[in-house]
């Protein structure tokens, strides 16, 4: 075997000493079966055609475990709950449409965009009333951001780690390309009011959720969302448009989008006072703390994933920031007594999700794997006990603490504290 380059013995291995290796050094660490001990044989599939086209494509019936993880709806509040991503189960950065996570206040409203309209009014010069044709009329933009909820990653705020996968601890972030008109030049057209300094934001749904959000965070980057991944915007994720608030927490990036009003202080919307409020120890609580905090998390092996033998295994995950890029993703495999550099997948997109990935050589014994991010900005991903030190017990907002997963000796992963 191999000499790999470990990382103060945790077994973590210098990404750049391991491509030198050359490709080679993987046949040492996994075991593979020789070409002369498999009879080759042509399966069923490569004897006749199958299916033809189709006009809408659908994934494959080998992968039925890649879905969702829907909550059950409340009898109480009919339609509100949410569906996580599976995050474990996934790759690269981008979520697929009908994999990107769900929050609903109200249930999912059918909305034909014939009849849907977007009322712009208040302090401004003159309102205006856009239907949806009106707005794929003007000039669109692309751009890949995430979404994340505020409440996601709440359970881990609890007093005992759930045995649990990654998705159900924090399922509430996705990663897509939107494209759409900027919210900018939509209300320069209406013409901005001198006293106008916040943006008030409702919905269609039943709930009519209404958010507020400062006039300067509406010209900056903000926009109307009209197409995911390149396709019309699914009903759950507000079609026909939705308005998207780069880097802030999901639910200000109102769904279902009907008005937009100009005013000089902030709305105080039920949704902004009786929830989505940080609880601090003294009993009060902090109000549009808008921006997702940096984070990261190890997909994979993530809580209840098996290692099925030692050897040579990628660690790899997601990172991301509110706050801009993503500079730096550290790995441990000792609970946080060393740590070593991952690899970044690409160059770090502004508000995108990044994978980082780093090889790591599990000789049986037991481990304790953690992620820990470092943004453009220069802050750094807080511990776990860092956080809860902040707030009080019963707040279940913006956590960001690292994740750690410990690796039994029979290769079980499981969601720990320390």
């Amino acid at each position: 075997m191999k000499n790999f380059d470990l990382a103060a013995g945790n077994g973590l291995i210098n990404r750049r000493h391991m491509l030198s290796l050359g490709m080679a050094s993987f046949g040492s660490v996994v075991v593979s079966k020789s070409l002369a001990a498999q009879t080759p044989d042509i399966p069923a599939w490569s004897k006749s055609p199958g299916p033809g086209a189709s006009e809408y494509g659908a994934p494959s019936r080998f992968t039925d475990d890649i879905k969702r993880l829907a909550s059950a709806s409340n009898p109480i509040t009919p339609g509100t709950g949410a569906s996580r991503t599976p995050l474990h189960l996934l790759q690269g950065t981008i979520t697929p449409n009908s994999l990107h996570f769900e929050r609903h206040h109200s249930g999912v409203p059918d909305i034909d965009p014939a009849e849907h309209r977007l009322i712009i009014h208040g302090m401004v010069r003159q309102p205006l009333v856009f239907s949806y044709e009106d707005l794929l009329a003007y000039p669109q933009t692309s751009h890949t951001y995430f979404l994340e909820c505020s409440g996601n990653s709440g359970a881990s705020t609890g007093a005992n780690a759930v045995d649990t996968s990654a998705a159900t601890l924090h399922g509430l972030l996705s990663c897509a390309q939107w494209t759409g008109v900027m919210l900018s030049t939509l209300l320069d057209e209406a013409g901005i009011g001198p006293d106008a300094s916040w943006v008030m934001a409702t919905g269609a749904d039943a709930a009519s959720l209404g958010r507020s959000i400062p006039l300067y965070k509406a010209l900056n980057d903000v926009f109307i969302a009209l197409y995911q991944n390149g396709e019309p915007i699914r009903p759950e994720q507000g079609y026909p448009m939705r308005m998207f608030v780069p880097g802030w927490e999901g639910n200000v990036s109102v769904k279902w989008l009907t008005q937009i009003k100009l005013t000089d202080g902030p709305a105080n919307f039920k949704d902004e006072t009786s929830r989505y409020t940080e609880l601090l120890t003294n009993g009060k609580a902090l109000q549009f703390t808008f921006p997702m905090g940096v984070k990261s998390l190890i997909t994979s092996p993530s809580g209840q994933m098996s290692l099925q033998r030692q050897g040579l295994h990628e660690v790899t995950g997601l990172a991301w920031s509110g706050h801009g890029g993503i500079r730096r993703v550290e790995v441990s495999a000792d609970g946080g007594m060393t740590w070593t550099d991952a690899h970044l997948d690409q160059n770090p997109a502004n508000l995108a999700l990044v994978r980082f990935r780093i090889p790591w050589q599990w000789s049986g014994g037991p481990a304790i794997l953690q992620s820990r991010a470092t943004d453009a900005t220069g802050n750094v991903q807080p511990t776990r006990e860092a956080v809860l030190a902040l707030y009080s017990s019963a707040n279940r907002y913006h956590f960001n603490g690292i994740q750690r997963w410990a690796v039994s000796v029979q290769g079980e992963v499981k969601n720990v504290y320390a």
